[in-house]
């Protein structure tokens, strides 16, 4: 720093890198230095001490630029960035990217306009929007409280015809997981003890339409010994009954398919597996009523058959008679 009006050196700093641009504060107190990497700024007033080393640039600092308020200070680079300090705490606020190295940098009036020279021979110029101002929009006056009010205490009359408003009907949280396709927590709230004691129809229901869907023996798959053991007691116990059977008899082959692998390695999925001696049975009682349903579908259909022949006979008068034989 050289005093004009002697012409001499006053003050002199060690920047460490070979300066490329000096910036003074417009208080003088401080000035602030940028070469290699490096934007530094010194207290004057101290003697020249060193306040903040700045190093959040990639290659050599080039320029350095100082907002109208003095808020701001900017620094370009040969790494085609523009770092923005807050003046404050000397921290980067703001970045800009360009497409060459910074060689020069300079704001126009009250900071609006930003102007970089490159090394391709570019001279960019970048303006700030204006801040658009909102237009007003008139506040929409909401009902007074007597509006809400009116009309609470009118009584019916003879001629009035009173319209209910209809109530929303709310979907049970099992039908919400089959809508959004949780197939496995649907089947989970129904096997619920609440569920299955009190609403046991409901529990084969959500077994009926995941079967009817196809996803059956995704939800039954890959569950703990304590999960399956529920599905095997709800099992068990509703599966004499028969406007349950053809339902549970379907889900009881799914479980067996699945866990009989997996039999022998729990004491707890065993003993379930054992009382399950009642699903077989009552598999072979269904298999055993349908084959009598068979035998006797073929006896009635042979009856008929019989009660449908006819034979033709003749007459005395010697023209044929078609005759039925009933057995």
């Amino acid at each position: 720093m050289f005093d004009a009006r002697t012409n001499t050196s006053v003050l002199s700093v060690e920047h460490g890198q070979p300066v490329e641009s000096v910036l003074l504060f417009p208080s003088g107190g401080l000035l602030v230095s940028a070469g290699g990497r490096y934007v530094k700024v010194w207290d004057m007033l101290k003697g020249g001490q060193l306040l903040v080393s700045l190093k959040n640039h990639h290659k050599t600092v080039t320029c350095l630029c100082l907002s109208s308020s003095g808020q701001r200070l900017l620094s370009g680079s040969l790494d085609r960035k523009v770092k923005v300090y807050s003046t404050t705490s000397y921290k980067v606020v703001h970045s800009f990217d360009y497409a060459a190295s910074i060689l020069s940098l300079a704001l126009a009036h009250e900071d609006e306009t930003i102007v970089v020279g490159m090394t391709n021979g570019i001279l960019s110029v970048k303006h700030r929007k204006s801040e658009a101002k909102k237009e007003s929009i008139p506040r929409r006056r909401r009902p007074a409280y007597r509006t809400f009010i009116k009309g609470k205490n009118y009584m019916k009359q003879r001629d009035d015809i009173l319209i209910n408003r209809p109530a929303k009907k709310h979907l049970e949280l099992y039908d919400r997981d089959l809508k959004h396709f949780r197939i496995s927590k649907a089947l989970d709230r129904v096997l619920d003890p609440t569920c299955t004691i009190k609403t046991p129809e409901i529990t084969v229901s959500i077994i009926k339409e995941l079967n009817r869907r196809g996803v059956l023996a995704n939800a039954l798959a890959g569950r703990d010994e304590k999960e399956i053991s529920h599905v095997l007691n709800f099992l068990i116990r509703h599966l004499s009954q028969p406007r349950f059977a053809p339902v549970l008899i379907n889900a009881a082959e799914i479980i067996i398919d699945i866990y009989l692998p997996v039999i022998g390695q729990s004491p707890v999925v065993d003993k379930s597996f054992a009382t399950s001696r009642t699903c077989r049975k009552e598999i072979d009682y269904q298999r055993e009523l349908l084959e009598t349903l068979g035998m006797m579908d073929m006896l009635f259909a042979t009856m008929r058959r019989k009660e449908g022949t006819s034979v033709l006979e003749h007459t005395s008068d010697g023209f044929p008679e078609n005759k039925k034989i009933e057995s």
